[in-house]
């Protein structure tokens, strides 16, 4: 087994080689600007020694990770000197096996070891570690060690080529951190009718939970549940007119997702496609909303002279994505433009 180093003691780092430690797996040596977290890896990987400097480690270990912040990576790969026989990895989601460059120059074999897990502390990420999948990008003989490690972290491995690293990291921030946003903005919501942050959080949570255990359990797309799943265009509706009087910018999330949740519906086979051009039409044009939005022009409502038609009994106004149903259950073909002049025709 090599002799390993992690410079950079953060959260990922310190679950790294804690949980390589635990393994047995031979963490020699950390190195961190910040000695209270070099420190505190320390005390958690026992034989681990604590470097004065980064070099110090460099030429100790004969495998290396950097798992300092991304924007500091190649600026530390550049300033010690590497060896021929020496493995150098970095842990980044965002940043291809080029950043490492300047240890390839001096013969040193370079990789990528990227955790898909959330840390959101070193106790936290250090319970979260097993059962991950690692994504790997590195040559033979290191590819062989990354996955060994993988493995041996009770985790899955994917190798990645190098053109795949960009859009790998952005599904995560999809999956991940969107996710999180999204939450953030149901909370907001709560709050309008009165419930605190937390007792909203407690009340979603097992709505989450659920979702990622049918995630889980049923896959894609018989896990896809709500109003878009069965084609119900009147709660949708509902919907629109509920956030357009809250908050706009919500109304254009609320659409776009609308729209990517059309095709999984089409897939789980509880809608038409007649249903699923309805649904396009109500959900239709996020942009175009977005741009009259940011350009301060108000949202038609209520217009019902000159050559615009007016609202069916029971519709609340004669808006774009109005027209665009209407005419699509009449099975009238109605374009962008069409839509847009007949929608501001007096306005």
């Amino acid at each position: 087994m090599l002799k390993t180093g992690f410079i950079g003691a953060g959260t990922t780092g310190t679950a790294l080689a804690v949980g390589l430690s635990q393994k047995k797996w031979p963490v020699v040596a950390v190195f961190s600007r910040t000695l209270s977290s070099a420190q505190k890896l320390a005390r958690l990987a026992p034989d681990c020694q604590i470097c004065d400097t980064a070099q110090e480690l460099v030429d100790i270990a004969d495998l290396v990770f950097i798992t300092t912040p991304d924007d500091v990576i190649a600026q530390v790969c550049h300033e010690v000197q590497w060896r021929g026989n020496q493995s150098v990895v970095h842990c980044s989601g965002a940043h291809s096996v080029d950043i490492l460059e300047p240890a390839r120059e001096h013969g040193a074999t370079v990789g990528s070891f990227h955790p898909l897990q959330t840390f959101a502390s070193v106790d936290q990420a250090t319970q979260n570690l097993p059962g991950s999948t690692f994504a790997l990008e590195a040559e033979e003989p290191l590819l062989s060690t990354l996955k060994q490690l993988a493995i041996l972290l009770r985790g899955t491995w994917v190798k990645l080529k190098p053109g795949d690293k960009v859009l790998y990291h952005a599904a995560a921030v999809f999956a991940c951190n969107y996710l999180v946003t999204l939450v953030k903005l149901a909370l907001d919501l709560w709050q309008d009718f009165g419930v605190s942050p937390k007792e909203a959080t407690r009340a979603l949570l097992p709505l989450l939970q659920g979702t990622v255990n049918n995630i889980s359990d049923i896959g894609l797309p018989g896990c896809l549940t709500g109003p878009v799943a069965r084609g119900d265009l009147d709660t949708v509706e509902r919907h629109l007119d509920a956030l357009q009087a809250k908050d706009p910018s919500l109304l254009t999330i609320y659409k776009v997702l609308g729209l990517q949740a059309i095709p999984i519906a089409l897939a789980k086979g509880k809608v038409n496609e007649q249903k699923a051009e309805e649904m396009k039409a109500l959900l239709g044009h996020p942009e175009f909303f977005a741009r009259c939005h940011s350009e301060g022009a108000d949202r038609p409502n209520n217009l019902t002279q000159g050559t615009l038609r007016q609202a069916p009994k029971g519709r609340r106004d004669s808006s774009p994505r109005q027209i665009g149903a209407q005419n699509d259950r009449r099975g009238v073909r109605t374009t962008e433009k069409e839509i847009r002049n007949e929608s501001y025709a007096e306005k």
